[in-house]
């Protein structure tokens, strides 16, 4: 009976060791977690050194513009039904750029209009279309307009009735 007792001691004594070892445990990663949350300025920085981070992102962004193309609604050739895109995009133009793509907008909307309505139909439907059809496009208008003077196209509607 004795050694009974002794050995329900041991494992009662065993088992009370498991608690605090996740207490420390614990304890040692929510004080790593408040050191590194004050180091990097989380907690306990001032509101400069907090926006700092923002207004040098905006001083190292180039100045550019984004001129609006008039959205298009196109008829697309289906064999048994007729489907429509509605399609509007903006162009990212450096500010130096800016008047001699808006003298030449009406060129890109053709460049645009022709090339969409040669797309087949069944070639929307592919899901990696919308990415080819945006490089095909802005190789289109950085011929027209010049390479340097557009950088990216943005498709903002997208629309196959």
């Amino acid at each position: 009976m004795a050694d009974t007792t002794a050995e329900a001691e041991a494992e009662s004594a065993k088992g009370s060791k498991l608690p605090m070892l996740i207490g420390i445990v614990m304890l040692l990663a929510e004080s790593g977690g408040g050191c590194y949350a004050t180091w990097s300025g989380m907690i306990l920085a001032s509101e400069s050194a907090k926006d700092a981070p923002k207004k040098e992102i905006l001083e190292a962004a180039p100045a550019v513009s984004y001129d609006e193309v008039d959205p298009l609604v196109i008829s697309l050739r289906a064999p048994s039904q007729s489907k429509h895109l509605r399609f509007r995009t903006s162009l990212e133009v450096p500010k130096t750029a800016e008047e001699d793509v808006r003298l030449l907008l009406p060129r890109v909307m053709d460049v645009l209009n022709s090339y969409l309505r040669a797309v087949d139909p069944g070639d929307l439907e592919d899901t990696a279309a919308l990415t080819r059809l945006r490089a095909q496009m802005l190789r289109r208008v950085q011929v027209v307009v010049g390479a340097d003077k557009v950088n990216d196209l943005l498709i903002m509607e997208f629309v196959l009735n």
